[in-house]
């Protein structure tokens, strides 16, 4: 099977996406499933993962319900709120549902850097491996080191790195050392952590002017330390609107594994998601 490991839908009148500009008219507006479609069903893809967008247990809800109205919609990965130990029962509560599959809080808008080594948020993470559900880590280069810690502290937590961990590409094309300091984090979270890798957001960290060429360097370097057995295809559809639009980025992702077995690229584009996230 096909697939899209990480996808989005929104409704910007529900009110709760904070980090949305309110100008930016490619992002402020709804997106569905009927949206997603098209895209899908252009390039063969069976299914997808559908990933959080706003800071609210009220929007994993909303997910859920599209989820089990979309047959492509595979699973959910959701938020609840790791600074109030109370919302372990809404996490016990979520993993009951079958398209339920894990939370991600959203590393990369919080201010404090070491937030996710705060002791009164560990429990989230102890929760996450008792239930055995996914963490999709989501932060920015200034993480990397942190989430070296937190994986070498709960080596059982099911854990995959969103969007290459957000290489500042733009700044590697205007000559500053971007690709050093990042490779040297991802190479150290591949080789000391079991978590996997997404393959994703690197149009998003590009300039609008990127190409192949300029997002090789990158993507090759996740490829070659995380095996293509730890690495899954996502579009970040409708945020890769912002640089590209999905067949660009699909076609892209093509090519940058072209050099790949036909086995590794059926796990890059959905053998790995469906292991990782355990779909069917």
């Amino acid at each position: 099977m096909k697939l899209d490991a990480h996808q989005h839908f929104w409704q910007p009148l529900r009110g709760d996406y904070d980090w949305m500009p309110k100008d930016n008219l490619t992002l402020n507006r709804a997106y569905a499933p009927s949206d997603l479609a098209p895209h899908l069903n252009a390039h063969g893809i069976e299914g997808t993962v559908l990933v959080q967008a706003a800071a609210s247990l009220e929007e994993t809800e909303y997910m859920l319900g599209l989820a089990d109205a979309t047959p492509f919609v595979k699973g959910v990965v959701g938020w609840v709120d790791f600074e109030n130990q109370d919302h372990y029962q809404h996490l016990s509560r979520l993993a009951a549902h079958p398209k339920f599959l894990g939370v991600r809080p959203m590393i990369q808008d919080i201010a404090d850097v070491n937030w996710m080594l705060r002791d009164d948020i560990q429990w989230a993470f102890r929760v996450l491996m008792d239930l055995d559900l996914t963490f999709d880590a989501l932060g920015f280069p200034r993480h990397l080191l942190n989430f070296l810690t937190l994986m070498t502290r709960y080596p059982g937590l099911r854990v995959v790195y969103d969007h290459c961990m957000k290489p500042q590409i733009r700044d590697h094309r205007a000559g500053q050392d971007a690709f050093a300091g990042w490779a040297e984090g991802m190479s150290r979270l591949a080789e000391q952590t079991s978590g996997f890798c997404k393959l994703s957001g690197l149009v998003t960290e590009a300039d609008a002017d990127w190409t192949i060429e300029k997002l090789r360097p990158f993507a090759s370097h996740v490829l070659d330390t995380f095996g293509a057995d730890r690495v899954m295809f996502g579009s970040d559809w409708p945020v890769c609107k912002l640089t590209s639009d999905y067949k660009s980025w699909h076609d892209t992702a093509q090519a940058l594994t072209r050099h790949l077995s036909d086995a590794d690229r059926a796990n890059i584009f959905g053998g790995t998601a469906a292991r990782f996230y355990r779909l069917t």
